[in-house]
């Protein structure tokens, strides 16, 4: 029974990272450029949270501790690079719409 929860919680888990990633498309095609950036802001800041609250061994922060907040650092931005790359790729073809449409304008002059 414990497996088929995991499996649940997994599959919810999922779906909302799914579910986030057409709602950065979706904010990433809008006019103003700051609405694709919110995701990967938030996204960025909530993955500061469990390495700035982690305390420092005792006998100081050795070689280990320092990899170990590195790597956690680098596995929790994970979804923050999933929505920058997403974010630049829609960036991308608005820009060249708004090139295209100004093309257009220009050739009915």
């Amino acid at each position: 029974m414990a497996i088929t929860s995991n499996i649940l919680l997994l599959l919810f888990l999922l779906a909302l990272f799914v579910g986030s990633v057409f709602l950065q498309i979706f904010l990433s095609k809008k006019e103003n450029k700051w609405m694709g950036r919110i995701l990967p802001i938030l996204s960025f800041l909530l993955s500061l949270v469990v390495p700035l609250s982690l305390a420092a061994p005792l006998d100081g922060a050795n070689g280990w501790f320092v990899v170990q907040i590195l790597l956690m650092l680098l596995l929790e931005n994970i979804p923050t690079i999933v929505y920058l790359v997403v974010y630049f790729a829609c960036r991308e073809k608005v820009r060249q719409k708004k090139q295209l449409d100004k093309m257009n304008i220009q050739d009915l002059h």
